[in-house]
């Protein structure tokens, strides 16, 4: 499906330039949302068809990283998926981490330093020759929430490998637009409401079936048994022997409106709709007189910029005094203009 094409399955309100804070959905998932919950409403049909959903959204987020889908777990949010790796490191172990980090990868290692993990945390552009022989795991974002930086990703496992360090992705804000191979890594995490346009309340892992064996499932109920419709009650435990024992029960409605919109964005590539998102980036860089970049997400200093943009009703986000502005599908070049002309007006 070509960008012009796919573009007709939205219809934002003019100047929504803020992905990195909550996509959009495409019309297919809105309407998939909107029928389940009318069913829900008046008690029209059982759940188990909503739970389905949870099933067939794994396999399209496998699709877009890489992965077997056996080596997939769901869940709500990334640091909850984080936290079964974290609580699995060893007394004595050293995690590296960017200084600038966002939290849900730097919390869950940080709570273990009062049973001797040590965290330290580096420039982004220093976290490769940050990576030495007392690292056993390094943490970063593949693209970083704050400013959208690239991490070197390539550099960066290369240098764990080196040492034997384990390597724990945040994708959040480059799935569905950045191309990478998730495999490469032993973990890889990723929020499903900025990027994939899933509703929140919905988080993907990759979990490397050799970390698995180290892991403990703390959160395990019924959902991660290896028949869960045998599981609702009584012993003996009887876990999955993929990675969905790290499952938890899903949000019904936000997997029913999740599969439509990665669907959409298979169905449209995601190399092509990164293509489109950079464009749009160095369009409103260039518009600015900044050279251009490698992210869908770019972050720069003009004055007074949150009341220009919220005078012309451009929704974009503000961080530490610099505008942040974020480019999916659904945005155009008119959305880049209007905002270039509050910003430069």
């Amino acid at each position: 499906m070509e960008i012009e094409q796919a573009q007709k399955l939205w219809q934002p309100e003019p100047g929504w330039l803020n992905t990195a804070s909550y996509g959009l959905p495409p019309e297919p998932a809105w309407t998939a949302l909107q029928d389940a919950l009318a069913d829900w409403r008046i008690g029209r049909t059982s759940w188990e068809g909503w739970g389905e959903s949870t099933h067939r959204a794994r396999v399209a987020f496998a699709g877009l990283v890489g992965v077997p889908v056996g080596d997939v777990a769901v869940g709500a949010t990334v640091s909850q998926l984080f936290a079964p790796v974290a609580a699995a490191l060893p007394a004595g172990a050293t995690v590296v981490v960017p200084e600038v980090e966002f939290t849900s990868n730097l919390f869950p290692w940080l709570v273990q330093e009062e049973r001797g993990v040590t965290v330290r945390t580096v420039p982004l552009e220093s976290l490769v020759d940050a990576i030495d022989a007392d690292t056993d795991l390094v943490a970063f974002s593949l693209v970083q929430s704050s400013d959208g930086a690239v991490a070197a990703y390539d550099e960066i496992v290369a240098a764990a490998r080196a040492h034997d360090a384990l390597v724990v992705v945040d994708a959040t804000q480059a799935c569905g637009w950045l191309p990478f191979d998730g495999s490469r890594a032993d973990v890889v995490a990723v929020g499903g409401y900025k990027w994939l346009m899933n509703p929140r309340g919905t988080a993907y892992a990759y979990l490397a079936p050799e970390l698995r064996e180290r892991l403990r499932p703390d959160a395990a109920g019924w959902y991660a048994g290896r028949d869960p419709h045998a599981s609702y009650y009584g012993p003996p435990l009887r876990l999955a022997d993929d990675a969905r024992r790290f499952d938890i029960s899903p949000a019904w409605f936000s997997w029913v409106g999740a599969v439509p919109a990665l669907e959409v964005i298979a169905e449209i590539g995601v190399s092509a709709i990164g293509a489109h998102n950079v464009a749009l980036a160095n369009r409103f860089l260039a518009g600015l007189g900044r050279p251009p970049g490698e992210s869908a997400i770019v972050s720069v200093d003009v004055p007074d910029a949150q009341q220009r943009l919220a005078a012309a009703g451009i929704r974009a986000a503000v961080r530490a005094g610099r505008v942040r502005a974020s480019f999916h599908v659904y945005s155009t070049e008119a959305d880049v203009d209007a905002a270039l002309e509050a910003l430069t007006g």
